[in-house]
C-alpha cells in the first residue's frame, strides 16, 4: 500500500525541494469549472476562445496555484503543513494538452516559529516559466506517515448534449405551425414560446383564452405575437387542434396541460381523427449521461399490450425517427429478459418474429435483433461475458419493450435514477403529435418539438423525391 510521509521541520534545510507533473486535458478545466463556479469563456467556451487573446481554451490560473498546495500539502513539507500565504505571478497561459512542473524549493527556515519560505515555479513541457511565486508555510514538527487515500472516480458527464445536437440539426428547416392543445399553465408556454424563439414551431394556442392570458402574465410571456383560438374548454381545445391538422392548417399537435388519454382519444377517433394505415405509437428519445448516444425507448405510453402486428409498426415509427433523426441505420434491440427464444416468455418469441420480418423486408432500415436483454442491448461486455454474438448488443439505439408497463418503467427509472432529460413524441397519426410532461425540463420541450421538425422535414423530402420520379 502507498503511503504519504511529510518532512519535519527539523528535517527541513535551505535548497530542499519536491516536484510533480501534470498534463492537463479538457475534463481538468471542466472539472475545476464545476468546482470552483468560474465559468469565464476563456474557459469553456470554445468559439469564444478561437477569437480571445490566445485564440483557444486556457486553463484557469488557479489550476495551476491548486498543484501548488497540492505539493506542499503532499510533498514538502507534506502532511501537517498549515498554509499561510501565497504569491504568484501568471507569464504564461497553460492550454489542453501542455504538461506543468510545479517545483517548491526551500527559501528560509525561522526555527522559532517553524515557518518555512519556499520559491514556487510553474513551467511547461519547453522549459518556459508558467507562474514564479513564493509561498509561506508552518512546517509540522510531528512525523506523519499514512496510507495514501485512493480518491474516487470522477465522471463528467455533459447533460444535455444530445439534444443540444438534435436541435442543432433542425437549423436548416423551416419553423413548423404547431397546434399547442390548452396551454393554461406556465410551464407548457414557457416550453412553447421557448421553442417558437428557437425558430422551431409557429405556434398556435388553443384553449380557453383567459386562462391562457392568466399562465401568460404569471410566467411574464408577452403573447402579442401569437395566435390564440379560443375554446370553452379542454375537450374543445382537442377537437380544434385535431380540425386544424386534419385540414392542413397546422404539421404539428403539442399537448399542453391537459391528460395524454383526452388528445389521444380525438386523435384515434376513427371518423373525425388522425389515423393512417400505421399503428400510432410513441417514443421516448432520452438524453441519458452515461450513453453515448441518444437513446430510443417505444412503446411506453400509448399501446398498452401491443401484439405482433402492432409491434411491427411500432418498430418501424421507431426506425423512421432514429433516420430523421440523422441515424442512417440504426440497431434496433426487441427486449425482453433472456436472449434466448423461450415459449414460455412471450417476449421472446416476438422478438424471434419481428426479426424474421426484419429479414424479409416487412421491416426495414434498420439492423433488429432480439430477444436481447436490456444489459446486453445496451453493454458489449454483458454481452462478451454471456458469449453472445449480436450486431446489435453493446450499441443499440432503438430499444423496443415488451409493454407499456415495462417501457414505462424503463424510461422513468433513467429519468430519476440515471438524471436522463426525456423528449417524447407520437408516430404514426397525419402529423407528429409532441407529448410533454410536467416533469420534462425546458431543454427537453424543444428537442421534442426539434423531432416534429425533422420528420415533417423528412416527409417534404419524401413527397419531393416522389414527385420528381413521376
Amino acid at each position: 500500500m502507498r503511503t504519504i510521509e511529510n518532512h519535519i521541520f527539523d528535517e527541513l534545510r535551505p535548497g530542499d525541494s519536491a516536484s510533480l507533473a501534470r498534463t492537463l486535458d479538457h475534463k481538468d478545466i471542466e472539472l475545476f469549472a464545476v468546482m470552483s463556479g468560474d465559468v469565464n469563456p476563456s474557459h469553456v467556451d470554445e468559439e469564444y476562445a478561437r477569437s480571445a487573446q490566445f485564440h483557444k481554451v486556457i486553463a484557469h490560473g488557479m489550476w495551476s496555484g491548486a498543484l501548488i498546495s497540492t505539493v506542499l500539502g503532499t510533498l514538502l513539507p507534506g502532511p501537517g503543513t498549515i498554509y499561510l500565504g501565497q504569491s504568484m505571478r501568471f507569464l504564461r497561459p497553460v492550454c489542453i494538452g501542455d504538461t506543468v512542473t510545479v517545483t517548491v524549493t526551500v527559501t528560509a527556515l525561522d526555527r522559532d516559529t517553524h515557518r518555512v519560505k519556499l520559491d514556487c515555479k510553474v513551467t511547461n513541457q519547453d522549459h518556459d516559466q508558467v507562474i514564479s511565486g513564493t509561498a509561506e508555510v508552518i512546517a509540522p514538527t510531528e512525523k506523519v506517515s499514512r496510507p495514501r487515500i485512493e480518491l474516487p472516480e470522477v465522471h463528467l458527464h455533459d447533460k444535455g448534449r444530445h439534444y443540444r445536437e438534435l436541435i442543432a440539426m433542425t437549423a436548416h428547416c423551416s419553423p413548423i405551425s404547431t397546434a399547442v392543445v390548452h396551454p393554461v399553465d406556465a410551464l407548457s408556454l414557457i416550453g412553447t414560446i421557448e421553442a417558437a424563439k428557437a425558430n422551431l414551431i409557429i405556434p398556435v394556442l388553443i384553449g380557453p383564452e383567459a386562462k391562457i392570458r392568466l399562465a401568460a402574465r404569471e410566467a411574464g410571456i408577452d403573447l402579442a405575437a401569437y395566435e390564440i383560438v379560443p375554446t370553452p374548454h379542454s375537450h374543445a381545445a382537442v377537437s380544434a387542434a385535431v380540425e386544424l391538422a386534419r385540414t392542413g392548417k397546422v404539421q404539428a399537435l403539442m399537448k399542453g396541460a391537459l391528460h395524454t388519454n383526452e388528445l389521444m382519444h380525438a386523435v384515434l377517433a376513427k371518423e373525425s381523427g388522425l389515423q393512417t394505415e400505421r399503428r400510432v405509437s410513441h417514443v421516448f428519445v432520452m438524453d441519458v449521461p452515461t450513453y453515448p448516444r441518444p437513446l430510443f425507448i417505444t412503446d411506453a405510453a400509448i399501446n398498452i399490450a401491443p401484439d405482433l402486428a402492432d409491434k411491427r409498426d411500432i418498430v418501424q415509427n421507431a426506425i423512421d425517427l432514429a433516420h430523421a433523426r440523422g441515424i442512417q441505420t440504426p440497431r434496433v434491440a426487441i427486449l425482453s429478459a433472456v436472449e434466448t427464444v423461450y415459449p414460455k416468455i412471450a417476449s421472446t418469441v416476438e422478438a424471434a418474429a419481428l426479426c424474421k420480418m426484419a429479414e424479409r423486408g416487412q421491416i426495414s432500415g434498420a439492423i433488429v435483433d432480439g430477444p436481447l436483454a436490456f444489459d446486453t442491448a445496451v453493454s458489449a461486455v454483458a454481452a462478451k461475458v454471456k458469449g453472445l454474438v449480436s450486431p446489435v448488443a453493446g450499441n443499440a439505439d432503438i430499444f423496443v419493450v415488451p409493454d407499456l408497463v415495462a417501457g414505462n418503467m424503463l424510461a422513468k427509472q433513467l429519468e430519476y435514477l440515471a438524471d436522463a432529460q426525456v423528449a417524447g413524441i407520437v408516430l404514426g397519426a397525419r402529423v407528429p403529435i409532441i407529448l410533454t410532461s410536467r416533469a420534462d425540463g425546458t431543454l427537453a420541450r424543444m428537442a421534442s418539438c426539434a423531432l416534429a421538425v425533422l420528420l415533417v422535414e423528412q416527409q417534404r423530402k419524401s413527397v419531393a423525391g416522389q414527385s420528381a420520379a413521376s
